[in-house]
């Protein structure tokens, strides 16, 4: 309980502190903070994971009734991912800010959200009580809102943190909506409730309950069609908080899925069926808007979707796995999601962190006025790339290792099914290998347009490395990548109790994962060394036959031309031209043309913005029916003071007439029926 006291304690000292510090003394109490408090709470988060079960209780109020903690398997496993991905990235904003530090104020307000958004996150892995759990997850929406909006000078950013918050309230409308059913069925806002209220209320029950919370936590974690909000808050903040977002602040909504499939009964093979749909659907559609877009911070936040489609596949079969009793399959499917979520957190993370250090050696991210930045930018370039090839689950980093695990399950499900989940397996498994090769074509425009050729723009600023203080956190993400790619079984290993706890097991050695895992992986982590031994034997080689030949450095792009130019190079529309082509009935694009006239013609352009469908017919057509709707009754507001207080006496009136009409309406109903 001391622990649980110094958690508490240090971020409520630390938002204490920071408004009477300078900016650089606000950063260094962030940061400290967030390392006392990952510190505290990892400690906690580790003891689940060896198998022990924690538990603390506070008394409450009349109105919550006892507060309940429990940290088990599953809660140490999301707590050490957010503390990872928060404390490297406090780290990284310490150097990101600094453009900002004449900004005092912005400053210690986004100081005070960043504390409080870390302490909200690792609370909601612990909190068992519906209320408290409602009241945090606000704590947390409003934070992240805050955040997003560091730079409310720009409408953009304004409307992109506004559309944000709408939709925490949407979400948080349905996540109440079931906490409440459950409360009034048992009068308990435990999270145990919820077990007893579904055993004892079989069949739909269970399968609408799940729904309305799958919606609650779908919409914070970006699953298609609540994603509309994540193209757009994601670019909006800054570089760090954009990484948090979309490294651990989605997935929140990912560990509420996986808590409440640990305690709603209910037919789980339709549940499976059901995320499975949401899952490849989300995959497809994420990462078929990231290849059209033309700026990179959106284009990650598009593959963020993607990349939820695909734990949300783990999630499904594992589902399938428990409503079969086949608890190899629903091992493999959990044990996939929770890898996967680690590994998205890691090379997402990175990726929104390389983005912010070509945003602030450029001053932007527009694709299409970038390139040639391995020149200036190395590091920073094969930080990228190693983050690129990750997240296109491509040997031997992390990303793979969590596909292929998916992929099996996939495997092991088709044995023994009959043609109609046949089928659904076909169409799952030719998903998820369309969503691998488009998100490999997305990163190589991407990393081709960004980072090779020539500057697009003359910029009035010298474009350079940023240091390498500001680089390390980057590397140590770098190296776990790497490290889950060519080392799995430790992290197998480690999943062993989360994937247990999710698969209904009540010990570890009842469980078929560890050995099916290791019979899997082991090829695949010989094969992924002998990769690396033959690059080496390659480059060594390379090496020793070319050392004594003088190489002969020529401009890009230069190769048959007298004066060539950046014009030469492809864009990022160009690039993916015969996708666009080939996808043109999936994708909604806006053209700005303007032709050129005359002799000697000038000023002419041509532009394409992609545009989502689904955000324009689910949101902005209802939207705009709403608008027009209310401007029906424009007339209303005139302006003129007679008409207003005409409306006051209308309004006096019907309130004092309306009761004795309904009291006449009553007795001529009763006078009907007396005939």
């Amino acid at each position: 309980m001391s622990l649980i006291s110094a958690f508490i304690a240090v971020p409520v000292l630390a938002i204490l502190l920071i408004p009477f510090l300078n900016v650089k003394g606000k950063g260094i109490v962030l940061f400290a903070a967030i390392v006392v408090n990952a510190f505290l709470s990892g400690y906690l988060a580790l003891q689940p994971l060896d198998g022990q079960f924690l538990e603390f209780s506070f008394p409450g109020s009349l109105v919550t009734g006892p507060v309940n903690l429990r940290i088990d398997a599953l809660s140490g496993w999301f707590i050490l991912i957010i503390n990872f991905i928060f404390v490297t990235g406090s780290f990284y904003g310490l150097f990101y800010m600094q453009a900002y530090q004449k900004q005092t104020n912005n400053i210690t307000l986004h100081s005070i959200v960043f504390v409080l958004l870390h302490t909200a996150l690792i609370s909601l892995c612990t909190v068992q009580n519906s209320l408290v759990f409602l009241v945090v997850w606000e704590i947390m929406a409003l934070s992240a809102f805050i955040a997003v909006i560091f730079e409310h000078g720009k409408m953009a950013t304004l409307r992109a943190g506004m559309n944000y918050l709408i939709h925490s309230h949407v979400s948080i409308l349905f996540l109440m909506f079931g906490f409440i059913w459950v409360a009034l069925k048992t009068g308990s806002y435990d999270f145990n409730s919820i077990t007893t209220y579904t055993s004892q209320n079989s069949g739909a029950t269970g399968l609408v309950l799940f729904l309305c919370f799958f919606i609650g936590f779908g919409i914070k974690a970006g699953f298609v069609p609540f994603h509309t909000w994540l193209p757009y808050a994601h670019p909006a903040a800054p570089a760090h908080v954009s990484g948090v977002m979309s490294g651990v602040m989605i997935k929140i909504g990912i560990f509420g899925i996986f808590r409440v499939i640990t305690l709603i009964k209910a037919d789980y093979y339709t549940i499976g069926l059901v995320i499975i749909s949401f899952s490849v659907i989300s995959g497809l559609y994420g990462v078929m808007l990231a290849i059209v877009q033309h700026n990179l911070k959106k284009l990650l936040a598009y593959h963020s979707i993607e990349n939820i489609g695909i734990i949300g596949m783990g999630i499904g079969i594992g589902c399938i796995g428990l409503g079969t009793g086949n608890y190899l399959l629903a091992s493999l499917g959990f044990a996939g999601g929770l890898l996967h979520t680690l590994n998205h957190s890691l090379f997402k993370s990175l990726l929104f962190f390389t983005a912010g250090n070509v945003y602030q050696a450029t001053h932007t991210v527009h694709i299409d006025h970038l390139g040639g930045l391995i020149k200036r930018m190395p590091q920073t370039t094969i930080l990228f790339l190693i983050a690129a090839i990750a997240i296109s689950g491509i040997p031997p980093f992390n990303g793979f290792i969590s596909e292929f695990i998916i992929y099996s399950g996939f495997y092991y499900w088709m044995q023994g099914s009959m043609i109609g989940p046949l089928m659904a397996i076909i169409f799952s498994v030719l998903a998820l290998v369309l969503i691998g090769g488009l998100a490999l074509l997305c990163f190589t425009k991407a990393f081709g347009i960004v980072f090779l050729g020539n500057p697009r723009q003359k910029l009035d600023h010298e474009v350079k490395e940023v240091p390498f203080l500001q680089l390390l956190p980057l590397y140590l993400i770098a190296f776990l990548i790497v490290f889950i790619g060519v080392f799995p079984q430790i992290f197998m290993h480690a999943l062993s109790q989360p994937v247990s706890l999710l698969a209904g097991l009540p010990a570890i050695s009842d469980m078929p994962f560890p050995e099916k895992t290791t019979e899997l992986l082991q090829p695949v982590t010989w094969g992924i060394w002998m990769f690396i031994l033959i690059s080496l034997a390659v480059f060594g080689f390379r090496k020793l036959v070319t050392q004594n030949r003088k190489a002969s450095v020529e401009p890009t792009w230069g190769c048959g031309y007298i004066a060539p130019t950046a014009k030469l190079q492809y864009t990022a529309g160009s690039f993916v031209r015969p996708y666009s082509k080939l996808f043109r009935p999936f994708l909604l694009s806006h053209k700005t043309q303007k032709d050129v006239e005359g002799i000697f013609p000038s000023g002419g352009s041509y532009e394409t913005n992609s545009y989502d469908r689904i955000e324009k017919y689910l949101v902005d057509n209802p939207i705009a029916a709403y608008k027009s709707l209310l401007g029906r009754f424009l007339f209303l507001q005139n302006g003129k003071l007679q008409f207003y207080i005409l409306y006051g006496i209308i309004f006096i009136v019907s309130v004092i007439c309306i009761p004795l009409f309904y009291d006449q309406i009553v007795l001529f109903i009763d006078f009907i029926k007396q005939i």
